[in-house]
């Protein structure tokens, strides 16, 4: 199952090498995928191991408390279909800082929007990869040469030659392939799951309302529809957690941040116009509400039908319930589609990565927007997803100890605190200037990196027990008490943005572009006539 798949991705690569001639093929699939093709690839893009295999694992440990994240996800996608998708495609070319630089001078922030967009990249793609390790070294123990490190240095050398040689329309059809997968594996297991109550819902949720839970050797019913087995102020008793408050910090990281990620804003630059973009975004809003709702019936299957004991790791929920309800090779469905989502989601942080390196960084920064020979941003883009991909690597490697979340949560958090907030200004705040821009999106991402540092997550003190130590990698008490640090460094970026730009001299040129910049984002009146020149 995984080789077929692996296989059949690196035959869309072949196939996808001969139609890269030129940097809009490569960076942005020559601006032809449509509507719908581009709505399952932002799915793809956007539906991880995190979502499958995480949220259907919170859900079936924490009932009504691990939807919440689910919802979180899927409302995001309203901030980009209204806020983002139309602007974006209409004033840039490749990546989220031509949009900035439209109006504002270029070099400093190009510099500062490429440093972000790695930052937030490397994070979400070291945690996928780590994913990724655990994940099928689990799967396959039997092969003792499989180890997690092994699992690691193949998705990277993987994911390397997808963007290296397919480019964008390579990862483009890598990502639909795989929203297609995970789409058909989540209907199969849910409609399994409903097979076993009659395809009664009534039965279902009421087998949901008493699951027996055993904790401390002591079984008790819980009721899986209520609030609070997670958040909840008696539940977070124990860890000194903060609860309500928790989920809601998480909540502003997710809604918030993911119109800021960089490997979902490279997607509306392959389409070729704002419409055909607005329609991507409501296709993949379809797709993806269908997915979260029905993890519903994922994570609640196993929480009925599987003990703790028998799901063991709380990501493992899918794939042991695939197991219990298909046999093995069912099982190695699942677990394939699982491997098949980090692969094409690590494949879009790569190539969003590399484009913003050689386009923002190289072309706009080190070469001052001077005009760089034919075929060289393709070169550059080429070497950095080779550097990107390597380091990347090691990174994995080095914090395999470390909790994934807390990687995944950071780069949520950095996207909504650094970029949300000058994609906002630049789009509809006239007086908006570079000095704020740039403040903006260090303050944030500074912020949001420090924060999380002090954490929870990052901070803790585990006792005499080795195995739990390497949890943290701080041992010392957390100085910061909420693991997101949304709800704090999302209004610090917001407040640098905007003190940079009153505190600093007026942009009188920045300011007479407006006008034009604003009709550009809204009607895309010159957009495809400067796209690809």
């Amino acid at each position: 199952m995984f080789l077929t798949f692996v296989l059949a991705t690196l035959g869309i690569t072949v196939w996808s090498a001969r139609k890269n001639t030129g940097s809009s093929a490569y960076f942005a699939a020559g601006r032809s995928i449509k509507g719908w093709q581009n709505g399952l690839a932002v799915a793809g893009d956007y539906m991880s191991a995190a979502s499958f295999l995480g949220i259907s694992g919170m859900i079936a440990f924490f009932g009504f408390d691990g939807f919440m994240y689910s919802v979180g996800f899927l409302v995001a996608y309203l901030s980009v279909l209204y806020v983002v998708a139309e602007p974006l495609r209409n004033a840039g070319k490749f990546t989220m800082a031509d949009l900035l630089a439209y109006r504002l001078q270029a070099r400093p922030v190009r510099a500062a929007a490429a440093f972000s967009t790695l930052v937030i990249s490397t994070l979400y793609m070291v945690a996928q990869m780590i994913g990724a390790g655990v994940l099928v070294s689990t799967l396959l123990k039997d092969y003792t040469w499989i180890t997690p490190n092994a699992v690691i240095v193949g998705v990277g050398v993987l994911m390397m030659v997808y963007v290296i040689f397919g480019g964008m329309h390579g990862t483009t059809w890598v990502q639909i392939v795989k929203a297609v997968l995970l789409m058909g594996a989540t209907f199969a297991l849910s409609f399994l799951v409903m097979q076993q109550f009659g395809f009664d819902l009534g039965r279902f949720f009421d087998a949901v309302s008493a699951v027996s839970v055993t904790e401390n050797g002591v079984e008790t019913a819980k009721n899986f529809l209520d609030p609070g087995l997670k958040f909840g102020i008696e539940a977070t008793a124990a860890t000194g957690g903060w609860g309500p408050l928790d989920l809601i910090s998480l909540g502003l990281a997710l809604v918030l941040g993911t119109a800021g990620l960089p490997h979902v804003l490279v997607r509306f630059y392959t389409v070729p116009d704002a419409r055909t973009a607005r329609v991507s975004v409501v296709w993949a809003m379809v797709i993806i509400g269908i997915f979260y709702i029905l993890t519903t019936f994922l994570g609640f299957g196993a929480a009925t039908l599987l003990t703790r004991a028998e799901i063991g790791n709380e990501n493992m929920a899918a794939p042991e319930l695939a197991h219990f309800l298909g046999g093995e090779a069912f099982f190695a469905f699942i677990s394939a589609v699982a491997f098949a989502t980090i692969l094409a989601v690590v494949a879009g942080l790569t190539i969003s990565a590399s484009t913003s390196f050689a386009h923002d960084f190289y072309a706009n920064v080190l070469k001052a927007g001077k005009e760089v020979p034919q075929g060289r941003e393709v070169k550059i883009a080429r070497i950095s997803a080779l550097f990107v991909g390597a380091i990347s690597i090691v990174l994995a490697i080095r914090l395999q100890t470390v909790n994934v979340a807390f990687l995944v949560g950071l780069a949520f958090a950095v996207a909504a605190s650094a970029n949300l907030p000058v994609i906002v200004f630049s789009v509809f705040w006239k007086r908006f200037n570079t000095a704020g821009a740039v403040t903006g999106l260090i303050v944030g991402l500074a912020a949001s990196i420090v924060l999380i540092v002090l954490s929870p997550s990052v901070m803790g003190i585990d006792g005499p027990d080795v195995a739990a130590a390497k949890r943290h990698l701080i041992q010392a008490a957390p100085i910061f008490p909420l693991t997101n640090p949304g709800i704090v460094s999302i209004p610090l970026g917001l407040i640098a943005a905007v003190l940079g730009t009153l505190l600093s001299k007026r942009e009188i040129e920045a300011e007479e572009k407006f006008a034009e910049f604003c009709v550009r984002t809204h009607t895309g009146l010159g957009a495809e006539k400067a796209s690809d020149h």
